[in-house]
């Protein structure tokens, strides 16, 4: 029962990562919404989720996690009932937002918590393997259930699932332990303020350049903002007692590599998903439940990829994991850029993403895990799961503006050429 509270906030999380881009089509004409608000609708839970991640171990650890985890709960399940109700696009979006809150409370709490409920390693591994099989289950199922809420009623069932399921963890999570398992450190605002400052104001100059021209004063002055922020995030960084991204942390090349990795396989992976949820209802006229069965061959291997991943992880290691995941996503990006727009053509594209993915994942949690030394472990895994989030973020951003498929195929291409570079560059031998 405990470790079911826990398991079912972190398929909360996921489901929800996916159930909500075969609705945007529904949503967008309920709502007389902007194509450029699309986006957005996506966009503002996750540039905020990625913000506040890596604050997040450090509120669970000044609060106690359990307290923080029942707390995102309840927030969660209100949250979604604003979103729910929303009247326009701007208070959807401003719900968006303020869902991300919470559920940046929850990822870190939850880790925590199953510490504590499974102090023996080995114990704490299987259940951890469970939470990524149900993790898997929860993305391979949002955008089948997505299309089922849309087909019964309309988008608003997509945010009515959350609060039944957030009240059902907060339940089973009443007998979880409410020790604090860490020292209380303290926030640096100023970086918090500033990562979310920039990766707003780059999210937006993206989503407003491709929508309505590079060449105008609002596009440029975000992207300005954005570099201004991101400029100076590293001097408040070497100056705040307990640094979001420590120096020493981002000094280490593999892991330099890691957060690249984690960003990129993000980005390809939601950002596709975002494109091909508009082309399937748009261009192609499937319902919502047609288009989210098709994606099962996109998100049906992140529920059985993993398993495998971990044990070739522990044979082979991390960096050829890594390279074949980038690689598929190379390929995938090939055959979507120069293949044509069938359904075949899209399926495939769609197995070699959704393969590539729970390749690389795997890998790169576990190389971060090995990378850093034991006093940045838990920042270092927060850093990771912010990158994460931030590729999320400018993946539909990015993607969300191109007008092809064909043009989606190319930035894919170059994305992940560039990183299997960076792979190969950082991991190559040093001459004698």
């Amino acid at each position: 029962m405990q470790f079911a509270g826990i398991a079912a906030g972190n398929f909360l999380i996921t489901v929800d990562a996916t159930i909500l881009n075969v609705a945007l089509p529904d949503l967008q004409h309920d709502l007389h919404a902007p194509a450029v608000a699309l986006p957005w609708v996506v966009d503002a839970y996750t540039v905020v989720l990625a913000g506040l991640m890596l604050a997040s171990g450090a509120i669970a650890d000044r609060w106690g996690p359990r307290r923080v985890y029942q707390a995102a709960l309840a927030g969660f399940a209100l949250f979604s009932l604003l979103c729910a109700t929303a009247p326009s696009a701007g208070v959807l979006i401003a719900g968006r937002a303020l869902l991300g809150i919470p559920a940046a409370g929850l990822v870190p709490a939850a880790m925590a918590l199953l510490a504590a409920l499974y102090p023996q390693s080995d114990q704490r591994a299987r259940r951890i393997g469970t939470l990524i099989a149900i993790t898997g289950l929860g993305i391979a199922s949002g955008p089948v259930l997505g299309g089922a809420l849309v087909a019964a009623g309309g988008w608003r069932l997509v945010f009515l699932v959350n609060p039944p399921v957030a009240l059902l963890a907060l339940l089973a999570s009443r007998r979880l332990s409410g020790h604090r398992t860490g020292s209380a450190m303290p926030i640096d605002r100023t970086g918090l303020l500033l990562s979310i400052a920039g990766l707003t104001a780059l999210t937006f100059g993206l989503v407003d350049a491709g929508t309505g021209g590079w060449l105008r004063p609002s596009p440029l002055t975000a992207l300005l903002v954005a570099a201004a922020a991101f400029a100076v995030l590293p001097v408040a960084q070497r100056r705040a007692a307990a640094p979001l991204l420590p120096p020493a942390l981002l000094a280490l090349p593999r892991v330099r590599i890691d957060l690249l990795v984690a960003l990129m396989s993000q980005l390809v992976y939601y950002g596709l998903l975002f494109t091909l949820s508009q082309w399937m209802v748009n261009a192609r006229g499937m319902p919502a439940l047609q288009a989210g069965l098709a994606f099962l061959p996109m998100t049906a291997p992140i529920a059985v990829v993993p398993m495998v991943t971990g044990r070739l992880v522990a044979r082979l290691g991390a960096r050829p994991l890594m390279l074949a995941g980038m690689t598929l996503d190379l390929l995938g990006g090939l055959l979507l850029g120069f293949g044509g727009s069938s359904l075949w053509v899209i399926f495939a594209v769609e197995l070699l993403i959704g393969t590539g993915g729970p390749l690389a994942t795997p890998a790169y949690i576990a190389d971060m895990s090995s990378a850093v030394p034991l006093e940045l472990a838990a920042t270092g895994q927060g850093a990771l799961n912010a990158a994460r989030q931030t590729g999320t973020a400018l993946g539909v951003a990015i993607f969300g503006t191109l007008a092809t498929l064909s043009a989606t195929g190319t930035v894919l291409t170059v994305g992940a050429a560039l990183t299997l570079a960076a792979i190969g560059l950082t991991n190559r031998p040093a001459p004698r």
